[in-house]
């Protein structure tokens, strides 16, 4: 039954999401607390950062949306935020804010008992991700590349 909630759910999230340019990044139903809460992270189509400003702008056609379909009939708080900042980077906005932070790149390298990197994050080209690695720089080509995160330094 929850399951089956819990798609209705999405599909209503999805349409409001859809009509504002927001993505819903997840959605978290706790029924183990009274009242139940509804977790919703978002983040703007655009890559743009999600403001409080936003969240607010979102709340309310998602309560209107909840409240005309009678999906919870039950006291529920309803919790809207932003994803955060992840440790995967994807866009190109994150490759230039972090450059120079250290990155563990995962590797897709069949033949190689090599499949993670960590260096410091030098650059990024539309053909390959370049990490300084104890002072060399290393050009790895992006069809190598499966993953690249921020990770924290070792001494």
């Amino acid at each position: 039954m929850l399951k089956e909630k819990k798609e209705k759910f999405e599909n209503l999230l999805q349409r409001v999401a859809k009509a504002m340019d927001i993505e819903i990044c997840s959605l978290n139903i706790k029924t183990n607390q009274t009242p139940i809460i509804l977790e919703i992270k978002i983040k703007k189509m655009n890559g743009e950062d999600i403001s409080l400003e936003d969240c607010t702008r979102f709340n309310n056609p998602v309560s209107q949306e909840i409240e005309n379909s009678n999906l919870f009939n039950c006291s529920y708080v309803l919790e809207i935020s932003s994803q955060g900042v992840s440790d995967e980077l994807t866009s190109d906005r994150d490759f230039k804010t972090f450059k120079g932070f250290p990155v563990n790149v995962e590797l897709n390298r069949k033949n190689s008992k090599i499949k993670f990197l960590e260096g410091l994050l030098y650059e990024k080209t539309k053909d390959y991700l370049a990490i300084n690695i104890k002072g060399k720089i290393k050009k790895i080509p992006f069809n190598e590349v499966l993953k690249i995160s921020l990770t924290t330094v070792k001494d």
